[in-house]
């Protein structure tokens, strides 16, 4: 069946949901599994009247985003841990989360993509979009959804 598995996680109760699954899945099927957390690129400084405004140094960012992310992925590698289930953490600063997903995936060979999805329908979906549609509408691996 599944030999590796990519499990996407913000950290967010509904992503806490998808790791929970993919650990279940993971243990189930005797496959390892990668825990990727995505943060979005650093944000580009504003130009008002004159001034350059830059939130923080490109470097601050950085150094916040990996401190953010090891929390996020510290909780399922414990959580895999306890489980048995080989888990490699995996953070990555991308433009678009859902090429990042894509990518991470295509790199470390999974067999599978689980992810969260908050099911959201009508105008909410064409307004906010969804990084697990655009997965879904891409990959060319199973994506297993998770609501």
């Amino acid at each position: 069946m599944y030999k590796h598995l990519l499990v996407a996680t913000d950290g967010s109760k509904l992503s806490d949901k998808a790791v929970a699954h993919a650990i279940g899945l993971a243990k189930a099927a005797g496959a390892r599994l990668t825990a990727l957390n995505v943060t979005p690129d650093y944000p580009q400084p504003l130009y008002m009247e004159g001034m350059l405004l830059d939130p923080v140094p490109r470097s601050e960012y950085a150094k916040h985003a990996k401190a953010d992310a090891a929390k996020v992925l510290d909780r399922v590698i414990k959580k895999a841990d306890a489980a048995g289930v080989k888990c490699t953490p995996l953070h990555i600063i991308a433009g678009q989360p859902w090429e990042a997903i894509m990518t991470a995936a295509r790199k470390g060979k999974c067999d599978v993509i689980v992810m969260a999805s908050h099911g959201r329908r009508g105008i909410s979906a064409l307004l906010l979009g969804s990084e697990t549609v655009k997965v879904l509408t891409h990959s060319k691996v199973p994506v297993l959804v998770v609501r």
